[in-house]
């Protein structure tokens, strides 16, 4: 049996279809993380006594800094699942960038962007 060089047409669509959803999911949360980030009203700690004050706006800055570091990480992904959907634009999706096989169905259910096999990944 020879092996493939591609997937199917039928097979790239349901990948498109699963990185569509995984998109669109990855960016409603990045706008909620965004707009924790710029969040200036809301439960707003001003009629508090001064030590409280300066305790909580530390936390704030802390949760906003996390807050930016996960927008980073989602921005990331998003770009991830951007590419992947151009791979699948040019047939090229699902192929292993070091081998040029066939990554595995399964992987690419659970990591959609993914451009190596597990092997090749784990560096074996």
């Amino acid at each position: 049996m020879t092996e493939r060089a591609r997937y199917s047409d039928e097979e790239l669509q349901e990948f498109k279809e699963l990185i569509l959803e995984k998109l669109a999911k990855a960016q409603e949360d990045y706008e909620m993380l965004r707009s924790n980030i710029m969040n200036t009203s809301g439960n707003d700690i001003a009629d508090t006594s001064p030590t409280f004050k300066a305790l909580e706006e530390g936390a704030s800055t802390l949760g906003k800094e996390e807050a930016g570091r996960l927008a980073q990480r989602q921005a990331k992904f998003i770009n991830s699942l951007r590419a992947a959907l151009v791979r699948i634009e040019n047939k090229t999706y699902g192929v292993d960038r070091i081998t040029g096989k066939l990554i595995p169905k399964e992987r690419l259910r659970a990591v959609p962007h993914a451009t190596l096999g597990i092997e090749q990944k784990l560096g074996r």
